[in-house]
């Protein structure tokens, strides 16, 4: 059984298997956990994902999948690259939300990755409300078969810490 555990701070900090990266389609950096973790990782990051690009990704990334990369200097063996939608108020978009974190932890999965670090995908720039963020991303960690034995939500802010704290409970 996978445990889920809550730590506030920067994701690009921790030691983990992998870090997901909530990433824009491009595979290229952006904002917010991406740049973060871009800056921190270092050139290796990019290059590999650079050559993602190159091949298999050359539109990009579609939203809700995901691809690993190295980590570069990051406490990590991989980042697991993964594009959540952004919010809309006119269209459900959750299961998109769901796909993100279910294709990260099949990405982790196929690594071998046993401890996973994941931001609140779509929950930042792309608008997504954090206490449904929260939710979406609890339910689906706690329903999908995965041999990852701990899953840490790593959130940036008290309010973020709260919203997925009620739905750990």
């Amino acid at each position: 059984m996978t445990t889920i555990t809550l730590v506030q701070g920067d994701i690009t900090r921790q030691s983990a298997d992998a870090i997901v990266n909530a990433a824009n389609s491009s595979l290229l950096g952006g904002s917010g956990v991406d740049g973060a973790i871009h800056r921190r990782g270092g050139p290796a990051i990019l290059e590999d994902c650079r050559r993602l690009r190159a091949s298999h990704y050359g539109k990009g990334l579609p939203t809700g999948r995901a691809v690993a990369t190295t980590a570069g200097e990051l406490d990590a063996r991989w980042v697991i690259h993964t594009v959540g939608p952004r919010y809309s108020p006119e269209e459900d978009r959750s299961e998109l939300l769901a796909s993100c974190y279910r294709e990260s932890l099949r990405t982790a999965d196929e690594l071998g990755a046993r401890t996973l670090a994941f931001p609140a995908v779509s929950a930042g720039v792309y608008g997504w409300p954090m206490d449904d963020a929260a939710r979406i991303a609890v339910e689906t960690v706690r329903a999908t078969a995965t041999a990852v034995e701990e899953v840490r939500f790593v959130l940036f802010d008290e309010r973020a810490y709260q919203a997925f704290a009620r739905h750990v409970r």
